[in-house]
């Protein structure tokens, strides 16, 4: 098979012991824990009609120069004012995801000018982004095509049709926190799993789905949950905590079949059932390189994926600016490790009611007691990240709200 020039630029990986040693390398960058970056996405809508589909011709004449190669070829893809990048998800989702910022005021205020920016290009063209984690009125369509969107397609709808639900309905708020010190990086690894269960019942906004109310608090992550528990399973578990974070993701990403396989033309689909391991042992006609290995990597979508940095993909998207409480909060958590302790003993006893947490939110009252004791442990921290006076009220107020709607088990 002809090979493109990044795959002849990267190391082949001849064994898999050098795959297990690239990994070890890149998974978590250990360092201060000082810097978090957000990853935003919506669903985009007719402001006057939000049922009605949007044509990527419309996306691509309303983003302009800001729109991704995805969409538009030629595009410049030019970052937004304050350096976050615009991308689209397969049915016409739109991201913004933002440089990692040292301080959390200043990565809220850059974000805020960053969505503002977006918001007014959109608004010209007759659109607006979505309030909440699926899109509320339009059944699954794709809007952007790609090889790698088709050989996805492919994989997931041989499992049924929540593939199809996550790529084209679905909208997540994705938190980016460093690995933390070499002996950090442990606790940092299973709290930022724990308190996913009760974090995703606090925050959840995906009730309804295509003009119907689905059962689900959460419908965005029932679809994730149902895809393939190969590559959207927890790497963690409860009672793993002294299990080594670098082993654990290693084996879960050779063990993961591959979602597709990179290829001049069309057609990037994968051999079904072949994992990673299986293509180091020979399985396909030539040898993986490192970067298959990384490209792999970014096929799997776990809760938590280590990036170098912990990317918490739990989230549903937010309504407006509601957005800032989610990761105000968990910046507080994360903020020292007595913090992260005590995060992790709140969360623990939830820390596997994933299901639970999608179906069921806050009206599981072990999930609400949980989201209870995390939301006032981050009050209490909310002085520490130095926000804006106004910022910071504001944000209280919400996370407030928040631990009210916790403590009467809002669903």
């Amino acid at each position: 098979m002809v090979t493109s020039p990044e795959l002849d630029r990267s190391a082949i990986l001849r064994e898999s012991a050098a795959a297990v040693r690239h990994l070890a390398r890149i998974c978590f960058k250990t360092g201060p824990p000082t810097h978090t970056g957000v990853e935003l996405e919506w669903t985009v809508h007719d402001a006057a009609d939000p049922a009605r589909p949007v044509a990527p011709t419309r996306l691509r004449a309303a983003l302009g120069r800001h729109s991704p190669v995805t969409l538009d070829a030629t595009s410049s893809a030019e970052p937004l004012r304050h350096g976050g990048t615009v991308t689209l998800e397969p049915g016409g989702q739109l991201e913004i995801s933002t440089p990692p910022r040292s301080s959390t005021g200043t990565l809220i205020e850059a974000t805020e000018a960053d969505i503002a920016q977006v918001t007014d290009l959109l608004a010209a063209a007759g659109l607006v982004l979505g309030r909440s984690g699926i899109d509320p009125h339009r059944r699954p369509r794709p809007v952007v095509e790609t090889p790698r969107y088709r050989a996805m397609r492919g994989a997931f709808d041989r499992r049924g049709p929540a593939g199809r639900t996550m790529m084209y309905s679905t909208a997540g708020l994705q938190v980016c926190l460093d690995a933390g010190e070499p002996d950090q990086v442990a606790a940092r690894w299973a709290a930022a799993h724990a308190v996913g269960p009760p974090l995703l019942a606090a925050f959840a906004s995906a009730s309804r789905h295509a003009g119907r109310r689905t059962g689900w608090a959460s419908a965005r992550m029932a679809a994730w949950l149902a895809i393939d528990p190969a590559r959207t399973r927890p790497v963690w578990t409860a009672g793993t905590a002294a299990d080594d974070p670098t082993d654990t993701w290693i084996r879960y990403v050779l063990a993961a079949p591959l979602l597709c396989l990179r290829r001049h033309g069309p057609d990037w689909a994968a051999p079904p059932g072949v994992t990673f391991a299986d293509w180091l042992d020979g399985a396909l006609p030539r040898p993986p390189t490192t970067d298959d290995l990384d490209y792999h990597v970014s096929t799997l979508f776990p809760p938590v994926r280590p990036r170098g940095y912990l990317e918490l993909r739990y989230l549903d998207a937010q309504p407006g600016a509601d957005w800032r409480l989610p990761l105000a909060v968990l910046t507080a958590l994360f903020a020292d490790p007595g913090t992260v302790r005590a995060a992790y003993t709140i969360a623990a006893p939830v820390a596997h009611r994933w299901s639970t947490a999608a179906r069921h939110g806050l009206a599981d009252a072990a999930l609400g007691t949980a989201a209870t004791g995390l939301l006032d442990l981050a009050l209490t921290g909310l002085p520490r990240l130095d926000l804006p006076a106004d910022t910071h009220d504001d944000i209280a107020r919400g996370i407030r709200r928040r631990l009210s709607a916790a403590e009467r088990g809002d669903r």
